[in-house]
This record gives C-alpha cells, sequence and structure tokens, in this order.
C-alpha cells in the first residue's frame, strides 16, 4: 500500500505559500501522493498549478471536487491545464458532495445523483481523452470539440461509498476515493462491490484511496476526542452514517489512527489487508514533537 498525505487539513486557515510548501516536503520526504480537497474559497487545481512541473513522481489529486456546481466541460479544461503545468501527474477526484451542502449552500434541487455522475463522466472523459464529445443528457450537455493543452489525460476517480456509485467507479474509472472508511468496510463493502464491476466491464483493479485522521500520541484519549468534536459532522451524514456502521463505530474519533507508532503502524496494516491500494493521511499533532512524530511513522510505513 502506497502512503501519501491529504493536505486538506490546511484549509482551514489557507495560505498558498503554506499549501504548496507542504506539497514540496511531500516530495522531499518521499511521499507518493499529495491530496487536496476543493472547499471554501481554495481551488485544489490552481494549488496545484502553482505547485507546478517539480520533476517528482509526486501524484496530485483532487479530494474531491463536486460535480454539482461546474459544467464538465469546463472542468475538463481546467483539470487539462493543470495536468500540463504539473507534467502529467493530476488525479482527477470528483464527488457528489452532499445533499445538504447541495440544498443549502447553493441552493439546488438534489435529485438522481447516479445519473447526475453518469451524465458528468459521459462528457468530462471523452473531452480528457479526445478532446470531443456529443452528449445530452438529463442533468450535463455538451457537443463540440475542445483543443487541449495536454493529450495525457489525467486519472479520473470519484467518491464512492454506495453500491451503484461503487459499480459505476470500478466500471468507467480508475478508483474510488474515500473518507471516513475503515478495514472492515473496504475489505467488505468497497473492495468485492468495485473489483466485480471492474473485472465485468474488462477494466483493471481499481484503486481503492482510503483517507483518515493519522495522530502519533502518549495520550489518545484527548486526542480522539478533540478528532470527534471537530470532525462530528461526518458521523450525522448519512452516506458516512452507513459505512461507519459497519465499522461498528460512532465517528472519526474512534475511527482514526491515535495512539502509539507501533499502533498506528497496525492499524495501516489492517487497511493495507483489506484491499487499500493507497492510503493519505491527514497529519495530526497536538504540539510540534506529535506532529513530526506522525509524519516520522507515516514516512516508516
Amino acid at each position: 500500500m502506497r502512503i501519501g498525505i491529504n493536505g486538506s487539513g490546511l484549509l482551514a486557515n489557507p495560505q498558498l505559500g503554506t499549501i504548496t510548501a507542504d506539497i514540496d516536503s511531500a516530495e522531499a520526504d518521499g511521499f507518493s501522493s499529495y491530496w487536496l480537497a476543493q472547499t471554501g474559497g481554495v481551488d485544489a487545481l490552481s494549488v496545484f498549478a502553482a505547485h507546478g512541473e517539480s520533476g517528482s513522481a509526486l501524484e496530485l489529486g483532487t479530494a474531491v471536487i463536486p460535480t454539482w456546481v461546474t459544467h464538465p466541460q469546463v472542468l475538463a479544461g481546467q483539470a487539462l491545464t493543470t495536468q500540463a503545468a504539473v507534467g502529467g501527474r493530476l488525479i482527477l477526484g470528483i464527488g457528489l458532495a452532499h445533499e445538504p451542502s447541495v440544498t443549502g449552500y447553493w441552493k439546488m434541487k438534489w435529485e438522481r445523483p447516479i445519473r447526475q455522475m453518469l451524465d458528468y463522466l459521459d462528457i468530462l472523459q471523452p473531452l480528457l481523452t479526445e478532446g470531443r464529445v456529443k452528449h445530452e443528457g438529463y442533468f450535463w450537455s455538451y457537443e463540440g470539440d475542445m483543443p487541449r493543452l495536454s493529450e495525457d489525460p489525467p486519472k479520473v476517480m470519484i467518491a464512492a461509498l454506495g453500491e451503484q456509485m461503487l459499480r459505476l467507479a470500478g466500471s468507467r474509472t480508475d478508483g474510488t476515493i474515500l473518507w471516513c472508511v475503515g478495514p472492515k468496510t473496504i475489505a467488505e463493502h468497497i473492495a468485492p462491490t468495485m473489483n466485480a464491476a471492474a473485472e465485468k466491464a474488462g477494466r483493471p483493479q481499481p484503486a481503492i484511496v482510503c483517507s483518515i485522521p493519522v495522530w502519533v500520541t502518549d495520550n489518545p484519549k484527548p486526542a480522539r476526542e478533540f478528532l470527534a468534536e471537530i470532525l462530528s459532522i461526518y458521523a450525522e451524514l448519512p452516506s458516512y452514517r452507513r459505512v461507519l456502521d459497519i465499522e461498528g463505530l460512532h465517528g472519526l474519533g474512534d475511527l482514526s489512527l491515535v495512539g502509539s507508532e507501533d499502533e498506528v503502524a497496525e492499524g495501516l496494516a489492517a487497511i493495507a489487508a483489506a484491499g487499500a491500494s493507497d492510503f493519505t493521511a491527514v497529519p495530526m499533532g497536538g504540539n510540534p514533537d506529535e506532529i513530526a512524530a506522525t509524519r516520522a511513522a507515516l514516512m516508516r510505513n
């Protein structure tokens, strides 16, 4: 299992130089990938383009860009521009977001989410790979050619937790990007569903990218309580609630890898054994020593 970094924790107080420096640090430390959410006032693709081509093999992934608010033709152009800027290292992660965001923040109607994603992929993927498409859909339509800055299309992954979306991920994309998911859910639900869909479609086994907080500490109880509090919303969203119930856990305070270096290593080994191809840590710590210990533990794994 490859180990990467999810830098989305930096978006709480975003500074472009801080994020790009964190990407540089992930490269220097030998991590396999760096992921950033599309949230708030930060555009993940623009951050990656600002980082640019460094000559490293570090993959740069969006985790994830919501599909409801950006036309797939526009996103295809943005992704290909970023792909050219970073030297072909981009993974374009997209997702449906959640009904409360769609109806609350964006004042849009939440309906037929699977159809929405199908329409999106039917436009996005041909534009990335061929530069042309003709599609008239229920949600999204586009007909035309599009000159491309890069003829090397980025990988496309979708956030998938439910059975229908997992089958779509396996049959149509390069994999799925997970949040609030542990080893039991990967082994019993995520991997079997998605791998079977990929096999049926004649596609290679897709990537399973698992991301949760990691915190090396000698005092795990307050660390778990802190994570439970600041990430409490995820225990209430229906899609995450269902997979947390598979784990038999309440929220991210329980699910996160918190404890000694050996305990963190055991947690990572369990996730790898469950079938994850990649683990992208959200590194945590209550002081500089814990932050450094967490980073060091991840580098050793």
